[in-house]
């Protein structure tokens, strides 16, 4: 489950994450990936998979999940959590949309 967000940050438009991809951001030297799926829902979660770190931002989107381009690995966009037999979990951060604006809780 997120963590309640103590900050609110606008990072841009939901129309600038393309619709199955995502877009980057930096918090600090931490890079947060933020997803959009292809029913517009938005997720963030950093940008490492659990495995060996891969860039989760370009990976295949689907399904409520994202595919790590390295080993395959599939990520929960909505916890962060390994699916299937793999384990391990990446840190997620509460999205919320202000009318196209998409804020990220950190």
């Amino acid at each position: 489950m997120n963590a309640i967000a103590k900050t609110w940050i606008a990072i841009g438009s939901i129309n600038d994450i393309p619709r199955q991809g995502a877009r980057c951001v930096k918090n600090g030297k931490m890079t947060i990936a933020v997803f959009r799926t292809s029913d517009d829902r938005v997720f963030a979660l950093e940008d490492r998979c659990p495995h060996k770190n891969g860039p989760l931002s370009q990976g295949i989107v689907h399904d409520g999940c994202v595919t790590c381009p390295l080993h395959n690995w599939v990520i929960s966009l909505e916890t962060g959590q390994a699916q299937g037999a793999d384990s391990g979990q990446t840190k997620s951060f509460p999205v919320k949309i202000d009318g196209t604006t998409v804020l990220i809780g950190l």
